[in-house]
């Protein structure tokens, strides 16, 4: 996991709490994010890009154009989100080809539930273990949980251990 650029404290194992800046497509930090909201500023904290409709929209299309894989996971997440799983998906598999260890999660989870693909336990397999390897926790517990199911309690316990 990467440090939060404006503090350069570790971010939070869990993603959640921290924020995505559209804008310059850096993870920040609930502590950064809350200073940012109280001191009323309107610009991006990072980049210090204004934080206006049309213009953030135009330079979120071009980091996907330049094939920012963060950017790619974001927009697949807001897809995600509304329910349109196949495009998704889409986003995920091109995000992932990047090396994006969150777009790996996701297209595990949705190879898991079969939402906008057919239910595939070997693709599943496969995403949580490249996610897993990149660092991503929840990968690495969800393949320990895996292990428990096929009767191995030992290797289930080492990546519960990692993660």
């Amino acid at each position: 996991r990467e440090d939060c650029p404006i503090c350069m404290l570790p971010h939070h194992l869990d993603t959640k709490k921290c924020t995505m800046l559209n804008c310059c497509s850096k993870l920040i930090c609930d502590g950064c994010t809350y200073a940012y909201k109280f001191s009323g500023a309107v610009c991006c904290p990072f980049c210090r890009f204004s934080l206006g409709g049309e213009q953030l929209e135009k330079k979120m299309l071009k980091r996907i154009e330049l094939n920012d894989p963060a950017a790619i996971t974001h927009i697949g997440l807001e897809l995600d989100k509304n329910g349109d799983y196949v495009k998704a998906f889409e986003c995920y598999t091109k995000a992932a080809a990047l090396g994006d260890i969150e777009a790996h999660h996701r297209l595990a989870m949705l190879y898991h539930w079969g939402q906008g693909v057919e239910k595939d336990k070997r693709k599943e397999m496969y995403h949580f273990k490249e996610a897993a390897v990149g660092g991503h926790p929840t990968a690495r517990h969800n393949l320990g949980c895996d292990e428990l199911n096929n009767g191995n309690p030992e290797k289930a316990a080492k990546h519960w251990i990692i993660a």
